[in-house]
């Protein structure tokens, strides 16, 4: 069982990311405020959940949650930016978002982050496995950056988003070497693979 807070009788909102690694499309950031004596078993880090668990859960975050936020950053500003700053940037508009609670401390995962409005924020490496607020905001960014990939497929399906969702598999690299690149590709990544050259 994940833990309920990092520090007590305090408003936490768990942020996290989904998308940092992929060669296209947004990155996604959410930010989530639970209720103090919310409790899941099956609430976890989303990257060890089966596609059906993290959809299961989303709905019970979204009905649950005192607030949350879902924010997107598109593939041409993490191309200005780089995507750390864009995934921070992802974040920091997914606190802003939030219309129902204002946070008192920030629990982001990982180790990078920037101080937003003066709200106090908590790095916590791999947060997703050890809060459950970060494991819901992971459940959040994940779901809802799956759904966004899987219906710009339809427009470039040479790309195989639907099963990569944007990710750096062999298939998506081939098919960049074939069809060359689309409007949600990032420019500023390393999209072709030299060790693909003898295929």
């Amino acid at each position: 069982m994940l833990k309920s807070f990092f520090k007590p009788n305090t408003i936490e909102a768990g942020c996290d990311e989904a998308g940092r690694g992929c060669l296209a499309g947004p990155v996604f950031a959410a930010a989530v405020i639970l209720p103090p004596d919310f409790s899941n078993p099956d609430l976890n880090d989303s990257k060890v959940l089966t596609h059906k668990q993290r959809f299961a859960l989303r709905e019970i975050i979204l009905k649950n949650a005192l607030d949350y936020s879902v924010q997107q950053v598109s593939n041409q500003e993490i191309d200005k930016i780089n995507i750390l700053n864009a995934s921070i940037l992802g974040m920091h508009k997914a606190v802003a978002a939030l219309q129902k609670v204002k946070p008192e401390l920030i629990l982001v995962d990982g180790n990078r982050f920037k101080p937003y409005l003066g709200i106090s924020h908590q790095c916590i490496v791999k947060g997703d496995s050890i809060y459950m607020s970060i494991a819901a905001a992971s459940i959040l960014a994940k779901t809802y950056r799956d759904e966004y990939m899987e219906n710009i497929h339809y427009d470039f399906p040479e790309y195989g988003w639907l099963k990569n969702k944007g990710y750096p598999t062999k298939e998506h690299r081939l098919a960049i070497q074939e069809h060359g690149i689309t409007p949600f590709h990032r420019l500023t990544y390393r999209l072709n693979d030299t060790q693909l050259k003898m295929f």
